[in-house]
C-alpha cells in the first residue's frame, strides 16, 4: 500500500501547490483509513467534523489507488466545486496522469434538437424565456460541454431550460437527427474512459435503477465508490427506489404529443383532441385533492368520491391516449417516444391504484399547480445492501454528520450496512476548530412549550437582542415554511419599531445562490430560511456570526412516509422515537449547527430556542452530538460575546 503521509506534511506535495494548505492530524488519519479501505477492498463509514478537510482526505488516496473511482456528491454545486477546483488542485499536486470526467443527469445538458424545436415553435411562458432561448442558442455554438451551469446568461432555474434540455422520456436516442453532437452521449463516453468520475447522488441512483431494469450502465464499472455528503443517501435512495405518476408528467406528455402530432400526424385529429382531454383530466385530478404543499397518505384521499372519480377519468383518458398514440407511432421518432411515455405513465398510474404490497407506502403530494401519486419503500436497507454486495470493491461513506453521539448504528441500519459480513469499518474525526473559544451554544431560558401558540413570538422576542448585538449577520433556520413566514414578519415589524437597519432576507425571494451572494455582500443581513438552507451552505468570515434554530428538527408526525415507518418499527417491538425519529433529528441538527463555524477565525453563537434540548431526557443526546461549544442560558453573556466581535464590513467602511 502506498504511504500517503508525505503528501499531507508541512512541506508535502499538497502544501507546495495548494495556497493556504496546512497539515491537520484528523485529515491525515482519515486519509490513511480511506487508503486502507481502498487497498483492502473494504467498506468505511467516516464522519469528519467541519474543517477536517475531508475532500482532500479522500481525493489523495483515490487518485493514488490506480483503480477506477466514482465520487458521488450531495449536490450539483458541490459536484462542480469538486471537479473544477479541488480535483485539479490535487491532481496537479500529486502529478498523477489520471483521467477525470464530470457527469450529470441529462436535464443539465443543452439539447440541440429541443432547442431547435423551441426556436421554431416560438411558444414560451413569458417574454423572458423568448430572450433566454436566443441566449442559449448563441452559447450552444461555442460550448464544449453543453452543461447549462456554464451558460451564465441564463439562470439555472429558468423555466426555459425545460424546452432546451431533454428528459429520459422525450429523448430520441440514436434516432435523433443531432445524435452525433449530443452532449449527454459525449459526457457518458468521457465517463466510460475516465479513471475518476464525479457524479451526484441523484445520478448514481438513477444509474442503479437503469441497471436493475436491464437497460445498461450509465456509470462505468469501477473499483471504488466514494459518497461525499453521505448522510443524504437514505432519503435519496427512498426517492429512487420508489415510483411516481404526476399531473405535471401528464401535461408534459399532452403538450409534447400535440407538437409531434402537428409535425408528423397533422391529418389525424383524434390524437390532438386526446391531448386536450388528457390535460383537462390531469387538471381536474389536481383540483380534486384539497390543499397545497402537503403530503397525504393514501388513507386520507383513497375513499374521497371526488378524488376517485377524477382518478377514474385520468386512467380512462390515458388508456385511450395510449391506443391513439400507438396507431401513429410509426410516423415519426417523436410520436413513437410519446406512445412509449404514455404506456409507461399509464402503467405507473395503474400500479399505484392497485398496489397491495405491505413493504411499500402509497401517498400523495400536492403542490399549488400539480399533484403526484407516489410509492416509497418502507425500508431501503435490503435494496441498497444488494447494490453494495454486487458492485465495486470498496465503498467510502463520508460526511460531517453520520453519527448520533459516538454511534453509527442508526445510519448503518438505514442502509443495510449493519448486517454485512464482514461489518463496515468506521471512523470519527472531530473538527480541528477550537469551539470552546470560537463559539457559544445558547439555550434561552423561560421559553414556552414548542406546541404553544405563543412559541414563535417567544422565538422572535429572544432573537431580537441577539441579532442587535451581532449587528445583523444572522441565519434564522426554521423547521417549517409556516414558522419561517411568521418569524420573518415578526422580525420585520420589530426591526421597524426599534429602528434596526438590518437587511432582512427570506428564502424564496430569489434563488438560493443569489440569496447567499446577497447575504455575503451585505455583511450585516438577516436571512430567515427553511430546510434548503440547513446544509450545503458555506458563509465563512464576518458576514455570519449567529445561527438561530427555532425548534429541534423532528419530521412532521403526520408525514405519511414517516407515519408508515413509525408504525412498522412499533410492530417490530421497538421504540420508533429513540431508534428513528430522534437520530434523524440529531443528524439534521448537526447539519444546521454546522453553518456557523466554517474556518479557524470564525466566531459566533448557535442559539437553539427549543426548551426540550434542556428539559427532556433525550435533549442530552442532541447537545452532546453538537460541537463542544461553551454553553450558556444567560442572554447578557451572549450579548457581551457578540459585542466583542469586530464590526461587520458594512459598518466598518
Amino acid at each position: 500500500m502506498i504511504d500517503i503521509t508525505p503528501h499531507f506534511a508541512d512541506d508535502g506535495t499538497l502544501a507546495r501547490v495548494i495556497p493556504g494548505f496546512r497539515p491537520r492530524p484528523q485529515q491525515l488519519e482519515m486519509a490513511a483509513a480511506i487508503a486502507r479501505a481502498i487497498h483492502g477492498n473494504r467498506l468505511l463509514v467516516a464522519e469528519a467534523g467541519t474543517g477536517t478537510g475531508k475532500t482532500f482526505a479522500y481525493l489523495v488516496p483515490a487518485l493514488l489507488s490506480g483503480g477506477k473511482v466514482i465520487v458521488s456528491t450531495g449536490t450539483k454545486t458541490l459536484q462542480d466545486q469538486l471537479f473544477h477546483r479541488d480535483l485539479p488542485a490535487v491532481r496537479k499536486a500529486l502529478k498523477v496522469p489520471v483521467g477525470v470526467a464530470l457527469l450529470k443527469g441529462r436535464q443539465n445538458y443543452a439539447c440541440h434538437y429541443h432547442i431547435g424545436r423551441a426556436q421554431l415553435e416560438g411558444r414560451f411562458l413569458n417574454r423572458e424565456d423568448a430572450v433566454h432561448i436566443r441566449t442559449i442558442a448563441k452559447w450552444l455554438m461555442h460550448t464544449q460541454t453543453g452543461d447549462k451551469a456554464e451558460c451564465t446568461g441564463v439562470p439555472e432555474d429558468s423555466t426555459v431550460w425545460m424546452a432546451a434540455t431533454s428528459t429520459r422520456e422525450n429523448c430520441l436516442g440514436q434516432e435523433c437527427p443531432n445524435a452525433k453532437e449530443c452532449f449527454v452521449m459525449a459526457a457518458r463516453r468521457a465517463a466510460q474512459e475516465a479513471d475518476v468520475v464525479v457524479v451526484n447522488h441523484h445520478l448514481f441512483f438513477a444509474d442503479v435503477m437503469l441497471r436493475d431494469e436491464g437497460m445498461g450502465e450509465l456509470l462505468p464499472a469501477c473499483n471504488t465508490v466514494i459518497f461525499d455528503e453521505a448522510h443524504q443517501l437514505p432519503e435519496t435512495a427512498s426517492m429512487f427506489f420508489g415510483d411516481s405518476a404526476s399531473t405535471g408528467q401528464m401535461l408534459d406528455l399532452a403538450r409534447d404529443t400535440r407538437v409531434e402530432a402537428v409535425a408528423g400526424a397533422r391529418d389525424f385529429l383524434p390524437l390532438q383532441d386526446a391531448t386536450r382531454s388528457l390535460e383537462k383530466a390531469a387538471r381536474d385530478l389536481r383540483l380534486a385533492i384539497p390543499g397545497e404543499n402537503a403530503r397525504l397518505s393514501f388513507e386520507q384521499v383513497g375513499d374521497k368520491a371526488d378524488f376517485l372519480a377524477a382518478l377514474d377519468v385520468v386512467e380512462h383518458e390515458l388508456e385511450a391516449f395510449v391506443g391513439l398514440a400507438e396507431s401513429q407511432a410509426e410516423r415519426s421518432e417523436g410520436l413513437e417516444k410519446c406512445w412509449q411515455r404514455a404506456t409507461d405513465l399509464h402503467a405507473r398510474l395503474t400500479n399505484w391504484r392497485r398496489l397491495n404490497q405491505p413493504d411499500t407506502i402509497r401517498w400523495v403530494e400536492v403542490f399549488s399547480q400539480s399533484a403526484s401519486l407516489n410509492t416509497t419503500p418502507l425500508r431501503v436497507a435490503e435494496i441498497f445492501r444488494k447494490q453494495i454486495e454486487g458492485n465495486a470493491k470498496s465503498w467510502i461513506f463520508a460526511s460531517a454528520t453520520l453519527a448520533v453521539g459516538q454511534s453509527f448504528g442508526h445510519y448503518c441500519g438505514e442502509l443495510g450496512l449493519d448486517v454485512l459480513d464482514p461489518p463496515p469499518d468506521t471512523g470519527m474525526w472531530g473538527s480541528p476548530f477550537e469551539y470552546q473559544d470560537q463559539a457559544l451554544l445558547y439555550a434561552p431560558a423561560n421559553m414556552p412549550d414548542p406546541n404553544s401558540p405563543l412559541y414563535l413570538d417567544a422565538v422572535i422576542e429572544a432573537a431580537v437582542p441577539v441579532i442587535r448585538a451581532a449587528q445583523g449577520r444572522t441565519f434564522v433556520l426554521c423547521t417549517s415554511l409556516r414558522a419561517m413566514k411568521h418569524i420573518h414578519e415578526g422580525l420585520e415589524s420589530r426591526f421597524h419599531r426599534q429602528a434596526l437597519d438590518f437587511p432582512l432576507l427570506i428564502q424564496g425571494q430569489a434563488s438560493r445562490s443569489e440569496l447567499l451572494e446577497r447575504f455575503r455582500q451585505l455583511g450585516n443581513a438577516v436571512l430567515v430560511a427553511s430546510q434548503s438552507f440547513w446544509e450545503g451552505v458555506d458563509v465563512p468570515g464576518d458576514a455570519l456570526s449567529v445561527v438561530i434554530i427555532d425548534k429541534l428538527p423532528f419530521a412532521p408526525p403526520d408525514d405519511p412516509v414517516l407515519k408508515a415507518r413509525v408504525d412498522w418499527i412499533e410492530k417490530q417491538g421497538k421504540n420508533p422515537f429513540m431508534e428513528y425519529q430522534l437520530p434523524r433529528a440529531v443528524i439534521s441538527m448537526k447539519q444546521g449547527a454546522g453553518r456557523l463555524i466554517r474556518s479557524e477565525r470564525d466566531r459566533g453563537v448557535l442559539m437553539v430556542c427549543d426548551p426540550r434540548m434542556i428539559s427532556k431526557p433525550y435533549g442530552k443526546r442532541v447537545w452532546q452530538s453538537l460541537p463542544a461549544m461553551r454553553r450558556t442560558r444567560i442572554e447578557e453573556e451572549v450579548v457581551a460575546f457578540l459585542e466583542a466581535l469586530p464590526p461587520p464590513a458594512s459598518s466598518a467602511d
